[in-house]
């Protein structure tokens, strides 16, 4: 199984998401879809960044740290 952190940015109000996932294209759709509470009121999302990690606990921390950002 492979392990991403990604971005995200609304095309409403330009401003960022970070998170993780397994599958970060399938994510987005789940983001616009409005089936996260978080980002469900700033949709349209488009996909700005992803990095591959190694295994789910550097994807984990790396996620914290964009986050710091």
């Amino acid at each position: 199984m492979s392990h991403y952190v990604y971005i995200i940015q609304s095309l409403i109000d330009f401003s960022f998401y970070k998170g993780y996932s397994a599958d970060p294209v399938k994510r987005l759709k789940q983001h616009n879809e409005g089936d996260c509470h978080y980002s469900s009121t700033k949709t349209p999302w488009k996909l700005v960044y992803v990095e591959l990690c190694n295994s789910k606990s550097e994807a984990l921390k790396r996620e914290k740290a964009l986050k710091k950002y």
